[in-house]
């Protein structure tokens, strides 16, 4: 008998074709060079971890509604007392350890919850992308309210959304992330929203390569 399949994970967006498997995920290999992209990057690990807002944890911790990169991985202060960690797919058993160890080291109460497959995550990317977003979106966008690596909770195309803007070399850019039921809907709700820009789909890339 020959070897079993490995098993591969599919996200709730069609892959656009070309279709390839990448780190265990299949995704779109697609390459575009429009001026405004949507990329379905839901292969993203994405780990949760809770702590009291009023707790130690959440005073020394990243603030509400801002993000902060190093290297490839994002940490996200989503709302008070919850922290979303985003990494390369290769990196999530690494990142629910590290998180793990620094629950259990904490002398408080943290949960830490790996949402990788219970949650859908595109990237927007483009001059155009503020004015894309106003048409689903009532939140302000100008650099003034929500400058690079501003982070929120709101409702994209009747969503509830995490919003995080993440520009990548030098361009405008905003990861949207929802609940894995709604991610097909509001994958096609901001190509729809798009359309008079010239949208196209751009295929999965690394964080390593954003």
């Amino acid at each position: 008998m020959g070897d079993a399949p490995t098993p591969v994970a599919r996200g709730p967006i069609a892959p656009a074709d070309p279709v390839t498997v990448v780190d265990g995920w299949e995704v779109s290999a697609r390459r575009s060079s429009a001026a405004l992209t949507l990329a379905d990057v839901t292969a993203t690990a994405k780990v949760l971890l809770k702590a009291d807002a009023n707790g130690a944890f959440a005073a020394a911790a990243l603030a509400f509604g801002r993000a902060r990169r190093e290297g490839d991985r994002l940490e996200i202060g989503s709302s008070p007392g919850e922290w979303l960690y985003l990494a390369p797919p290769a990196d999530r058993e690494r990142l629910v350890e590290e998180l793990g160890a620094v629950a259990a080291g904490a002398g408080e109460l943290l949960t830490v919850s790996d949402l990788t497959h219970g949650r859908a995550m595109m990237r927007l990317t483009g001059v155009e992308a503020p004015r894309l977003m106003a048409k689903i979106c009532a939140i302000n966008l100008a650099d003034t309210v929500t400058p690079d690596l501003a982070a929120f909770r709101t409702s994209v195309a009747k969503t509830v959304t995490d919003v995080v803007r993440d520009d990548v070399g030098g361009r405008r850019s905003y990861l949207l992330i929802c609940d894995r039921s709604v991610g097909q809907y509001l994958f096609d709700c901001v190509l729809d929203a798009g359309g008079e820009w010239g949208i196209d789909i751009e295929g999965w890339v690394t964080e390593s390569t954003r």
